[in-house]
């Protein structure tokens, strides 16, 4: 039985309603609309959504049902039950009747099914639902302008919805059609109550309301943020994703092949979504005899041989590959059926004419560096194709050569936080057992590793102590180094819709942020002065006597020696640092150490400093000291950047920790390794990223193998990092695409994308999910893990995973956290926080 059945059985507040005949036990604020569901019948709906935080509206009266002893009839969806109510639906040809006559009106007015920008919409299935001929209602009761032309003569357009922009097709990522909207209200409701962007309304009255975009502006000229909440929501086809309408407008939602549930890949928030794929021709990309290492020279040579169409001056969608048509949220845990505009729009990059299909080796006596005529879509002028065998023969034996002659503190190895868990398993794992030392990191480094230290030395955990969803908890919320309005847009949902119902909202930041619209306070400080800002704050509840004392007695130490060090740290005395006035910083701190349950959310603003540690301390000293730490709506939240920084952390991609953040130097954490691994381990803490680079240029690290990160963009100081990457005798990269990294590589691996892999990753909730694979990959691209596994072998390690599963069951050997949680568990409930 369902958990919510189960807990519904627990409750004595249920009464009896009777519902077409059969008595059925409800619950209070229960909607009729939601019994009858629960019944199994689904009421045709329109302007109601069954999508989570959708307020149900009754404006379109396709829901309506008969309650004896009531003259008119009511709209289910937004109707309470009340004891001993007699509810006729299906039963009723009187509610039958009218909800038939509703479509009826509303269908005259649709676009012609030829120009019908989507024919399989909800409206449509709707339509089928009560028997009602779209066709025929559009010819004997369309025409309604003229009609009214007729009637009103020269007047007639005062009351007459606008002709203009009925076709709008200035976004780039959707098409509106005027013509097919029937103002049920769905999409503002997205847009304003859902995704709280505030840009669609309603104008106009009567006959000529109508749907506009800020102050009627073209949609792409509008201050949308494109996140397509309301193409999700919209039941008719007036919003739709540009890709599924024709240049006539015409669509069909329902023309895709497959539909697949997995996660986002660009941020921590860690959405669940849906691809809807159409399925390639699966025909090989190369013929025999053919060179060509990208999509763009396999689409060449098609274009020649008429295999691929030109379509206004590139090339079309390639029939011989799948294809992620449209993409649309999922109800997870992190998003509740939310996208960003990445998540919903973003999914053409796995087919860039510049993605890697083949293995390519450097040619001889091209020197490594960025060329500024090299062309990644065609990057044969610098290397040369290679078969798998030769490529991994290359890499392999280039870097065991090296640590043959320099010894293994000569190699280092990148690996990313854009890959699945067990990726960064098997990729730490290998530089560990194969390499032989810990010179292991990712881009955790550059972002929050000065947060997972102050959280380790302050809290005892690296990850977070609190969702972001649980915002909607909270009676204060502190923004302070994160920008989540345009760096987690879905994750901001939550803090704007705990904003509209009162929850104050404080931005602590040098800048004025995105969500500053929302806050009940914005504190602009001086940059760099975080530290003696949070001090002073400290200084006020201490001296103020704000300090929870019974929480810090039963969960902290050293207040004392805390208190101390605040005591001169006034916010008279830090006002000249910070460039916050005294009473500014007092009426801060006030508001946060007496807020009932308060929460501090945090990101690279405040870590990438070079007291990053420091400022992280601050603010876990803060929760601390106020008892906002281990209750619902309360906690400490350093907003993840990449989808998978809190797993490839959690699996040990960091030189000094091995998975699970257990030091290298701890004995018992290394021998349980070794005994699993079957192979010694360094004790040494390894070297971060940036030491690397200093290692090359010292002539210690001598060659590196990365694995979808790119320094030469990424590291602080871009001419020390290329010079580096220059320097290496041997540098192995595997990536999707030949990136300004892969410009220095002796050889270059090409990987699988996103949507193509299968595996697991946890987000900055701490909740591991499933993602699955969606689409083949284009010609000989392979798994992240396989090519790893593949390199560990030419190395001489004898590593037999057949999949992701294989390896996710060893993690669970090495990982305590990831204890109760298999992947039988994961792939059923799609999302798992840890620990369990």
């Amino acid at each position: 039985m369902p958990a919510k059945d189960c807990a519904d059985q627990a409750r004595d507040d249920g009464f009896t309603i009777t519902l077409d005949g059969v008595d059925i036990t409800v619950w209070p604020g229960e909607t009729l609309w939601k019994i009858a569901q629960r019944s199994g019948e689904i009421i045709p709906h329109l302007c109601y959504s069954e999508a989570l935080d959708y307020r149900a509206d009754g404006n379109c009266r396709a829901c309506m049902v008969e309650i004896e002893g009531e003259r008119t009839l009511a709209a289910s969806c937004i109707r309470e039950a009340r004891p001993g109510m007699v509810v006729r639906s299906a039963s009723s040809e009187r509610a039958g009747a009218a909800r038939a006559m509703v479509v009826e009106m509303l269908a005259a007015d649709m676009p012609a099914e030829q120009v019908n920008p989507d024919v399989s919409s909800h409206f449509m299935a709707t339509a089928a639902q009560l028997g009602v001929d779209v066709g025929r209602a559009r010819e004997t009761l369309g025409g309604a302008r003229e009609k009214v032309s007729t009637l009103l003569g020269a007047t007639a357009e005062e009351w007459l919805p606008s002709t203009v922009n009925a076709h709008d097709h200035s976004h780039t990522a959707m098409a509106v059609n005027h013509d097919a909207c029937i103002s049920c209200g769905l999409c503002v409701r997205a847009c304003r109550e859902v995704q709280v962007n505030d840009v669609i309304g309603l104008a106009g009255r009567g006959s000529n309301t109508r749907i506009v975009f800020d102050l009627e502006d073209p949609m792409g000229d509008s201050t949308c943020v494109a996140c397509g909440e309301c193409v999700q929501a919209c039941p008719t086809g007036a919003l739709m994703p540009a890709v599924q309408v024709d240049a006539q407008g015409h669509g069909d939602s329902a023309a895709v092949d497959d539909k697949i549930a997995s996660v986002c890949p660009y941020c921590g928030v860690g959405c669940q979504l849906e691809y809807q794929v159409s399925r390639g021709t699966g025909e090989v990309l190369f013929e025999e005899g053919q060179s060509g290492a990208t999509l763009a020279d396999a689409q060449s040579q098609s274009l020649a041989s008429g295999q691929v169409k030109q379509h206004h001056g590139a090339a079309s969608q390639d029939p011989r590959l799948d294809n992620i048509i449209a993409v649309s949220g999922r109800d997870g845990p992190s998003n509740r059926g939310r996208l960003c505009v990445k998540g919903r729009f973003g999914f053409d990059y796995p087919r860039h004419p510049e993605r890697l299909i083949r293995p390519l080796i450097r040619r001889a006596g091209v020197p490594k560096g960025l060329d500024p005529t090299f062309d990644p879509a065609h990057p044969l002028s610098h290397f040369r194709e290679a078969s798998w065998d030769e490529a991994l023969e290359v890499a392999a034996q280039g870097l065991m050569s090296l640590k043959r002659a320099h010894g293994p503190d000569s190699l280092a190895g990148f690996g990313s936080a854009k890959c699945t868990n067990e990726e960064a398993w098997l990729f730490q794992k290998l530089v560990r057992t194969g390499f032989g030392s810990n010179h292991v990191d990712h881009c955790t480094r550059l972002c929050h590793a000065s947060s997972v230290a102050a959280l380790m030395e302050g809290v005892g955990s690296g990850g977070v102590s609190a969702s972001f969803m649980q915002a909607e908890q909270s009676d204060l919320i502190v923004l302070t180094g994160c920008n989540p309005g345009v760096n987690h847009p879905v994750a901001a949902t939550f803090f704007k819709r705990a904003a509209k119902r009162g929850t104050r909202i404080v931005v602590i930041d040098p800048r004025g942020l995105a969500l500053r619209h929302h806050a009940h306070r914005s504190v602009q400080f001086t940059p760099g002065a975080d530290v003696a800002l949070f001090n002073a704050m400290l200084n006020v509840i201490v001296s103020e006597g704000l300090a929870d004392q019974d929480y810090i007695a039963a969960h902290t130490e050293d207040f004392a020696a805390l208190a101390e060090h605040v005591d001169a740290l006034t916010p008279e005395a830090m006002s000249p640092l910070c460039g916050v006035a005294p009473e500014e910083i007092r009426a801060v701190a006030r508001e946060y150490a007496t807020a009932k349950r308060a929460m501090i959310f945090w990101g690279m603003g405040i870590s990438q400093h070079t007291h990053g540690t420091d400022n992280a301390r601050c603010l876990i000293a803060l929760a601390l000291a106020c008892g906002h730490v281990g209750r619902e709506g309360t906690g400490l939240h350093p907003l993840r950047g990449q989808n998978n920084v809190q797993g490839a952390s959690d699996a040990g991609m960091i030189p000094m920790v091995f998975p699970d953040y257990q030091p290298v130097g701890d004995v018992a954490a290394r021998e349980r390794l070794e005994a699993l691994w079957e192979a010694p381990l360094s004790a040494t803490p390894g070297l971060t990223v940036v030491e690397i680079m200093h290692a090359i240029h010292a002539g210690q690290i001598r060659g590196m193998y990365i694995l979808g990160e790119n320094p030469a963009m990424s590291d602080p100081d871009l001419d020390h990092a290329r010079s580096a990457l220059a320097q290496l005798e041997h540098l192995v990269v595997q990536d999707i695409f030949v990136t300004e990294t892969a410009q220095f590589a002796d050889v270059i691996l090409p990987s699988y994308a996103w949507p193509e892999k299968d595996g697991s990753v946890t987000n900055t909730n701490r909740q591991v999910q499933r993602g699955r694979a969606a689409l083949q990959a284009p010609g000989e691209a392979k798994p992240d893990w396989w090519i790893t596994q593949q390199i560990a072998c030419h190395m001489g390690l004898e590593w037999h995973y057949a999949g992701p599963e294989e390896i996710y069951a060893e993690m669970q050997q090495g990982m305590d956290s990831l204890d109760n949680i298999d992947w039988a568990r994961i792939s059923h409930e799609g999302s798992v926080t840890i620990p369990v």
